[in-house]
């Protein structure tokens, strides 16, 4: 069932941004944009923590 519906999402990016379009590059740097935060937020809890060597 989950397999089904993760196919089904996955058609409707296909059918919804063809490779050729514009929108697929605008959703492209968005997914990027994304990445980059979802970074530098995780970047963001591990300020104060000790990542030493030391510490393993």
């Amino acid at each position: 069932m989950r397999t089904l519906a993760i196919t089904a999402i996955a058609n409707a990016f296909m059918r919804a941004f063809p490779a050729s379009s514009l929108r697929a590059d605008l959703f492209e740097q968005i997914a990027l944009l994304c990445g980059a935060v979802l970074f530098v937020w995780l970047l963001s809890l591990t300020s104060g923590l000790d990542l030493s060597a030391g510490f393993f």
